[in-house]
């Protein structure tokens, strides 16, 4: 069985995509076979080969192993909103067995799978899951991504307090200047530091073009593919 990782934020708009697909060059770049799975995405365009999300081709270019859109992509909901709300609006459930489903299919075709999720830890995918359910589900490391603005303490380490209440292993945190004028930026990653229990295993830099000078530090992405091959207790 391959390895694998899942990717979750504070928040939406967080950097999730960004810190993927470093990943995922990375470990192209060092001859690991690498898929890619966005199994919810809510915002969309239609293309003549039906409806697609923009973070989901972005992943899709920067993998080396390729699957029909909808095994990595099986909920592509139109409304950029609440996945619960944007899968109401387009008259489906978001279901966990399709989606452990096409998860199984791309292990069996890769290396590793890069998960990314949808929004934050706590946002709903139906009436009674939310992402917190779909990584118990595909039983995966976690990588937690913070956006570092005001707010960022209280959304870190509730998320890490809730990863860990599920009993699924946190791989690490990076760190995502988000906001240039976030003020205290030392002290509030002493804060976060010590109350993880680890330090970042990255810190990015204010950057709104995305990946023009964004980059992961060696020893961040030997450290996540340790991670990965650790299995759950």
């Amino acid at each position: 069985m391959s390895d694998g990782l899942f990717i979750t934020g504070t928040d939406t708009e967080v950097g999730k995509t960004v810190v993927a697909r470093l990943i995922v060059r990375c470990l192209v770049a060092s001859g690991i076979r690498v898929a890619v799975m966005k199994p919810v995405a809510a915002g969309s365009i239609m293309t003549p080969d039906g409806p697609r999300n923009a973070d989901a081709l972005s992943l899709i270019a920067d993998s080396n192993v390729h699957l029909p859109y909808a095994a990595i992509n099986p909920y592509c909901l139109a409304a950029p909103v609440s996945p619960h709300l944007a899968a109401r609006d387009s008259g489906v459930t978001i279901e966990l067995p399709r989606i452990r489903e096409n998860f199984r299919a791309l292990q069996a075709a890769a290396d590793c799978v890069i998960v990314e999720g949808a929004g934050g830890w706590f946002a709903p995918l139906n009436d009674s899951e939310f992402i917190a359910d779909l990584a118990a589900t595909l039983a995966l490391p976690v990588l937690l991504v913070v956006g570092l603005r005001l707010g960022c303490l209280n959304h870190a380490l509730l998320t890490v307090a809730a990863i860990r209440q599920r009993r699924l292993r946190l791989a690490g945190w990076v760190a995502n200047q988000i906001d240039p004028a976030f003020a205290r930026l030392p002290d509030n990653l002493a804060t976060l530091e010590r109350h993880i229990g680890m330090p970042p295993i990255a810190l990015l830099g204010h950057d709104p073009s995305g990946l023009a000078t964004a980059q992961l530090p060696g020893e961040a992405v030997a450290a996540l593919q340790s991670a990965m091959r650790k299995q759950l207790t």
